[in-house]
């Protein structure tokens, strides 16, 4: 409910000030962006691969998935790290100390930047409690505690999992996208 509070928002002020969140998208790094966005398509297979893996009773393979998830999840993490203190940096975090050219367009451009520090720091969030889970999922996997006949909370914890990183499949082209071409 409250990435769709997000969402609204967004989508309210990009269409009153097109141009300059078309600008400040400009002063995010895409590459990074792009790799964050293979990273969790990677990271929703191992995760897809575990809860199959769970299924079939495979107690090693279930392990290592979970193993290789959180590994990507932290490297996500890792690159939102980098992109933040790139932003700190070049001082594009909305404050006192905002810097952006043309000053006339600093106040929406702030916008803008409050958005994107919102709407990722909140994916970041979700992804911290993933990982969270995901290490009580790997402590249970090595009790040999799932089994095809028990197995809801790996189930459970992939759908959460495959709903963070779709949430990143939406905001990647709204953040980051915004008239690439020109």
């Amino acid at each position: 409910m409250f990435f769709g509070g997000l969402f609204l928002t967004y989508t309210v002020n990009r269409a009153a000030y097109p141009g300059i969140f078309a600008e400040a998208s400009h002063h995010l790094n895409v590459v990074l962006g792009t790799v964050n966005t293979a990273v969790l398509i990677c990271s929703s297979m191992t995760m897809a691969m575990a809860v199959y893996c769970s299924h079939k009773g495979r107690q090693k393979a279930l392990s290592i998935y979970l193993i290789l998830t959180m590994i990507l999840g932290l490297g996500f993490l890792g690159i939102k790290a980098a992109e933040w203190t790139e932003h700190f940096q070049h001082h594009l975090v909305p404050g006192f100390n905002f810097q952006f050219s043309p000053a006339a367009a600093a106040g929406p451009a702030q916008l803008y930047f409050s958005l994107y520090f919102a709407m990722t720091g909140m994916h970041a969030l979700h992804m911290i409690i993933g990982l969270g889970i995901l290490t009580f999922l790997l402590i249970e996997s090595f009790r040999a505690r799932y089994t095809p006949e028990y197995n809801t909370p790996v189930e459970l914890s992939g759908i959460y999992w495959h709903f963070v990183d779709i949430i990143w499949i939406y905001l990647f082209p709204l953040l980051y996208l915004i008239d690439i071409h020109k």
